[in-house]
């Protein structure tokens, strides 16, 4: 039997950050967004509700038993405010915390993940650079061993946090002249904030997403314990591949927070707005916009919350399966449900969508970042294409 009810416990969840969201987010979203302030009170008041331990053994301040699913409704739910202050969620919890308990040591464990799910330290991946995006394994950052350590040189651009972030997750190469890029590459857990040998910059000029730091870090000669190698050399791609599957569900869920925004404020705005003397939600041009809007809300939400399903399912009972295809898939579409959104609700706000005093500029704006963050729409396609050419099964009549 399939139920697509949620439990009480998730549905509690979910009201848990709506609530919160709608409290302390919204009544300074306009003038946050204005200023481009990050408010790193509101992280370590999310850490205090739990919000970054339904994916963390309870040892390290988590709570297991309420899974992905618990994770991408608080995204969604966050991101439906302020699609900035969804970023937390990977970057505290999914991104840094949970790939430290999938691939560290006790000591790496227990140094680094309770602070970051409580939101006392800050956390990042650090994996684009200036000619290295899609193609992981092409990055030229190098993570040479002398003694024991390890010296970092090279630059990483776009990187959430970077400038406010106390610890996190760098991606480089060990071994450049490896036979195959992606077996030369390894992960760090790299402490950067006042460090030497790492300088962060932010990144001002940004299309969206105002309320949260962006920045590059530029790395020379800066010095790594071989302790905070993370699993062995030569295991960053699979490292990364693993964090980038799991926080790519998490996006697909501020995608999703994002569609509904556009169309609960639209709904909202067209029955007020009258023109011809009535209402213009009674048109039907714009009815046929709102209701594609809920269409693609209402699509991308059940794959969304599919794929955060099955992989509650894997873990749950141990098995071997992969979540790939499930999370490309809520991926993909929930960016592009958002940003299909976003433009219809500029067409149904008319002049007031193109200025500030509505936040129909701001969905748009936050909206297109979903198709290039934690993999672009291309990566997904070609995922998805793979998928279907190679392992789909096809039915037909028997022989």
């Amino acid at each position: 039997m399939v139920d697509f009810a949620l439990s009480e416990e998730m549905q509690m969840v979910r009201e848990t950050a709506r609530d919160f969201a709608w409290s302390r987010i919204y009544p300074t979203i306009e003038e946050d967004e204005e200023a481009h302030r990050f408010r790193p009170e509101i992280v370590r008041e999310m850490g205090e509700l739990g919000f970054f331990g339904t994916l963390i053994d309870e040892q390290y301040g988590g709570n297991p038993e309420l899974g992905m699913m618990a994770a991408v409704l608080m995204s969604e739910e966050t991101a439906r405010v302020s699609a900035s202050w969804g970023l937390p969620f990977n970057m505290q919890m999914i991104g840094s915390a949970l790939t430290i308990q999938n691939f560290g040591t006790d000591a790496q464990k227990e140094k680094y993940i309770p602070q970051l799910v409580s939101g006392e330290k800050l956390g990042y991946f650090a994996i684009t650079e200036p000619n290295s995006g899609s193609d992981v394994a092409s990055m030229g950052t190098t993570a040479l061993k002398k003694g024991d350590r390890y010296v970092l040189n090279g630059q990483k651009m776009w990187i959430s946090n970077a400038q406010v972030g106390d610890y996190g997750i760098t991606f480089a190469k060990t071994d450049p002249n490896a036979d195959k890029p992606h077996r030369g590459l390894s992960a760090f857990i790299t402490e950067t904030k006042d460090a030497k040998g790492v300088e962060a910059k932010a990144i001002e000029s940004k299309f969206g997403l105002f309320c949260a730091p962006t920045g590059e870090f530029a790395f020379s000669d800066y010095e790594v314990p071989e302790e905070n190698l993370l699993g062995k050399e030569g295991d960053g791609f699979k490292i990364c591949m693993t964090l980038l599957g799991n926080t790519r569900l998490s996006c697909a869920a501020r995608a999703v927070g994002v569609s509904r925004a556009c169309l609960e404020d639209s709904t909202k705005y067209a029955k007020e707005r009258t023109q011809f003397g009535k209402p213009i939600a009674s048109f039907q041009m714009i009815q046929e916009q709102l209701a594609e809007m809920w269409l693609e809300h209402a699509a991308a939400e059940l794959l969304v919350w599919k794929a955060a399903w099955n992989y509650d399912r894997i873990k749950r009972e141990g098995l071997k399966e992969r979540n790939t295809i499930a999370v490309s898939t809520a991926k993909l579409y929930s960016a592009t449900a958002a940003m299909r959104s976003a433009t219809l609700a500029m067409k149904i706000f008319g002049s007031y969508g193109f200025s500030t005093e509505y936040p129909a500029a701001r969905y748009l704006r936050d909206a297109a970042s979903y198709a290039v963050v934690e993999g672009t729409s291309n990566i997904q396609t070609t995922i998805i294409a793979r998928w279907v050419i190679d392992e789909m099964q096809i039915t037909g009549p028997k022989a």
